[in-house]
């Protein structure tokens, strides 16, 4: 109970200062912000000690806390940092917080990412054990299993989803399936070549197979043979790909730098200029293509 009349305390107070129909082309983003971000997400790579991250955390709550205090909390993007900062908070207050913020930086931008609310909201409702609306969390369970947590499907529709950048509950389902699903790479660990394995993607296609065969997911196994040196088996598997997805240019793309990274300049030309068409705003692709030109 204490937590709560804390948070209502909390947040009235502060957003009682908050400015409306701020005139953003006259403000300049807050640069403290925009570094107090840079290091929020710098404390959580390489070699991360959660004890000083934990600590770090909480002297950026603090800090936002004043800012906002005094009006220093001014931009889409000073309300934007201002949130994914509470985001990584530890409790419900901090997750409520997170969810006021994001909201103002959405309604001073209207084309700032929703995706981030919808984490957000759904981070907050699981924390005051509530279960979710969206349908963004999910967790791995000591089975190794991966289930969504608890979702309230009535709430919102699955167009109100897709707005948010959120998948729709059928697409939920199958990302749960493929999330279940062996990954490729197992099948490296356990001593198959890279023939074997295409050998049995190509023999399970068209049935249900126990692989995760998404394109984002078999582009990512290309880049780990390309990353490791391994040029003539990472070709293959972005091959694959473009096989499996006729209509992928992204796909294209990956097998087009594979392909100049061999030295196949012309067949890499018509790779690019396949992802190109198939995705006229592939600025990579373009680039690429005039360079090589």
């Amino acid at each position: 109970m204490r937590k709560i009349i804390l948070m209502a305390i909390l947040i009235g107070f502060i957003f009682c200062n908050f400015r409306t129909g701020l005139a953003q082309e006259n403000v300049v983003n807050n640069p403290e912000l925009i570094e107090m971000f840079k290091n929020d997400q710098a404390d959580r790579t390489h070699h991360i000690d959660w004890n000083i991250v934990q600590k770090n955390d909480s002297l950026r709550e603090a800090r936002v806390y004043e800012l906002l205090d005094s009006n220093k909390v001014r931009t889409s993007l000073d309300f934007n940092n201002a949130a994914l900062i509470f985001h990584h908070g530890e409790d419900s207050v901090a997750y409520a917080m997170a969810v006021k913020l994001m909201r103002k930086s959405i309604e001073l931008d209207s084309i700032r990412n929703k995706w981030f609310l919808a984490v957000l909201t759904d981070r907050y409702l699981l924390s005051i054990n509530k279960p979710q609306i969206y349908g963004t969390h999910y967790k791995r369970l000591d089975n190794n299993i991966v289930v969504r947590e608890e979702l309230d499907s009535t709430k919102i529709t699955d167009a109100e989803r897709v707005e948010y950048g959120v998948e729709t509950l059928a697409e939920q389902r199958e990302k749960l399936k493929n999330l279940n699903r062996k990954k490729l790479t197992e099948l490296l660990d356990e001593g198959k070549t890279i023939d074997e394995i295409i050998l049995i993607v190509k023999q399970g296609e068209g049935t249900e197979s126990q692989y995760d065969l998404r394109e984002n997911w078999i582009n990512n196994f290309g880049y780990q043979l390309l990353n490791q040196g391994d040029k003539e088996e990472a070709l293959k598997i972005f091959k694959l790909n473009t096989e499996l997805y006729p209509s992928g240019s992204n796909a294209f793309d990956s097998y087009g730098e594979c392909l100049l990274a061999l030295g196949f300049k012309e067949k890499a030309i018509i790779a690019y200029k396949k992802s190109l068409a198939l995705n006229p705003k592939n600025n990579n692709a373009e680039k690429i293509l005039s360079e090589i030109k």
